[in-house]
């Protein structure tokens, strides 16, 4: 069974875009592939996050995955700082990481323009310890978006580059790939891009009724169509996108004849919506709550993760201390 590693950094509460972006694939993925899941509080250090919401956001993290149905008897899941084995790998891979190619990373660049008075070395040497994360496992499919395909690049490199310093194939060649045949981009609450948590445009799976009622109740519009069964500007086809997701097809169908015949009243369409949205995100959020109060059980769960994760990066790294010439530690 291939090998399958996908992380999340705990930043807060997950939202709809995390959901039908990545929750609802590895859903399916744990019963085909050997899935490793796992919540990236070290990567969020970055961004110097305060101490006490660390362990808040990976615990929120968690109790949403168990929400949403990932089962960790199928799956590990687990915390990324539980899994120590990983700052070793990271230090070798750091060894044959060169400075001009990290400093080239689209990602390092764009973080340094965002937070110029904390360019650390953390930002720089992202790309190694996301490569360590996949390569201590030795998987062979990544789950990403588009925005990390340069880093997922950079993780072939480097998987490349000890085979051939070492003349081993210790490590395989992760592939990136999307498990929807299909990716599902769930639209902002402000008319534009994607939803994200840095956009202010998120419903979370954790919102509640009222919450979510003020939300879709401020989601921007327009004036309305002016010529029957014209082209949807960007900003209503975000809402008829969430139709799409959350509502019947008989509610769909009806605000889309609407539109088509310029009778549309976005008041109702918003209402219809939020209370469609209420109804999908009621019996995760209800979950979620259960599983945030219950800590022995989220406990229980991460060391569990842990202990299936530390197992295999430990065998990764007997390997890898053999071939760089380390005694067995």
């Amino acid at each position: 069974m291939e090998t399958v590693v996908s992380g999340i950094r705990p930043t807060g509460d997950l939202h709809l875009g995390n959901y039908f972006g990545a929750v609802k694939s590895f859903l399916q993925m744990q019963h085909e592939y050997n899935c490793y899941f796992f919540i990236a509080d070290w990567h969020s250090l970055t961004t110097h996050p305060k101490p006490e919401d660390i362990v808040k956001n990976a615990e929120g993290v968690l109790a949403t995955y168990l929400a949403c149905g990932i089962d960790p008897e199928v799956s590990t899941i687990y915390i990324q700082s539980d899994v120590k084995e990983v700052l070793e790998l990271y230090l070798y891979l750091n060894m044959n990481a060169y400075l001009g190619e990290l400093e080239r990373t689209t990602t390092f660049k764009d973080k340094a323009r965002k937070q110029p008075n904390n360019v650390n070395a953390g930002l720089l040497t992202y790309p190694t310890l996301m490569a360590a994360d996949i390569l201590q496992h030795k998987a062979v499919k990544v789950p990403v978006g588009k925005d990390q395909e340069q880093n997922m690049e950079m993780a072939r490199k480097f998987a490349r580059r000890f085979n051939n310093i070492y003349d081993t194939d210790l490590f395989p060649e992760p592939a990136s790939f999307t498990y929807a045949k299909e990716a599902i981009k769930i639209p902002g609450l402000d008319g534009s891009g994607k939803m994200g948590k840095s956009e202010g445009n998120c419903i979370y799976l954790i919102d509640d009724a009222k919450t979510i009622r003020k939300k879709v109740m401020k989601a921007v519009t327009d004036a309305g169509p002016a010529t029957p069964n014209s082209e949807k500007p960007e900003v209503i086809e975000n809402l008829f996108t969430f139709l799409d997701i959350v509502s019947s097809k008989d509610t769909y169908e009806y605000f889309d004849e609407k539109w088509n015949n310029c009778s549309i009243r976005y008041g109702d369409l918003k209402k219809q919506l939020a209370e469609d949205i209420v109804a999908f995100n009621a019996p995760i959020r209800e979950k979620i709550l259960d599983y945030k109060a219950n800590t022995e059980l989220l406990e229980k769960v991460a060391k569990l993760g842990a202990e299936k994760a530390r197992e295999s990066a430990n065998k990764t790294l007997d390997e890898v201390r053999k071939i760089i010439g380390f005694h067995k530690i």
